[in-house]
């Protein structure tokens, strides 16, 4: 299997895409020894979010690292964010914009197209089911994207990220309710910086099931590794995780709870 679903029994699904850190066998020959470290990975969400499954939201983790397919991008390969780097559907280059493959190694076209049957179809197809299971069972869904990175990458992005980068598709992928009581969410608090539809206004996954007329809500969160880990060398930090925890409970908490009205 190449995730793994742990059904909810709420209305909220969190889906953690970029914590795989797994690179194929058959496939590590092509990267640099530097790429087969994930360093891009974001770290330890699915132990961060673990609480939530006490909640009754449900959980999808993938098993393999964004290095080999980003579940996060449109199987075309179009980018994301237009007038901006950008990372691909396989991405050939770190967040530094260093390469991952050694030279000629980079997947082909057939190549990529195997890695989207292998890999994306069946982690995006687990959503859309457990998404409409949801919708039958509660009469609407949410599903929380939840993604984390580094504070500064100049290669994606000018100066310093917020703490917090909730993106909503510049509210198209929920209901403004929602979106605004998340919001409320972070104005609540004073010890994360925090943005709505920033830079980072939400990846494929929330932008293409997110369907508020439909009955589906979806959102996203960019947190900054600095929020709960250590960035330099990425490591995990029991005082800063114990410390964000009580936020993200709020959080998850404002999604499973809300109802459109």
């Amino acid at each position: 299997m190449t995730y793994t679903l742990t059904p909810g029994r709420t209305p909220l699904l969190i889906s953690v895409p970029h914590v795989g850190t797994l690179i194929p066998d058959d496939q590590r020959h092509r990267y640099t020894e530097r790429a087969l470290q994930v360093e891009d990975t974001d770290w330890f969400l699915d132990r961060l979010y673990a609480f939530a499954l006490d909640l009754g939201a449900g959980l999808i983790v993938p098993r393999y690292s964004r290095y080999l397919i980003d579940l996060n991008r449109p199987p075309e390969n179009q980018p994301m964010y237009p007038g901006a780097n950008n990372t691909e559907l396989c991405p050939t280059r770190h967040f530094t914009g260093d390469p991952i493959y050694h030279e000629g190694q980079a997947p082909d076209a057939a190549e990529i197209a195997r890695r989207v049957a292998t890999y994306w179809r069946p982690y995006r197809s687990a959503i859309a089911d457990e998404l409409a299971r949801l919708k039958a069972a509660h009469g609407h869904a949410v599903l929380f994207d939840a993604h984390s990175i580094k504070s500064e990458l100049p290669w994606l992005f000018d100066g310093t990220l917020p703490h917090m980068n909730l993106g909503t598709a510049a509210g198209s992928a929920c209901a403004p309710a929602l979106r605004d009581a998340l919001a409320a969410v972070f104005a609540a608090q004073h010890t994360y910086s925090h943005v709505v539809d920033g830079r980072f206004k939400g990846g494929h996954i929330t932008r293409h099931h997110g369907n508020p007329a439909g009955g589906i809500h979806a959102v996203q969160l960019e947190m900054c590794w600095r929020a709960y880990m250590d960035e330099a060398p990425p490591r995990w930090n029991d005082a800063r995780a114990a410390e964000v925890t009580p936020l993200l409970t709020q959080l998850v908490t404002t999604m499973r709870d809300w109802t459109p009205a």
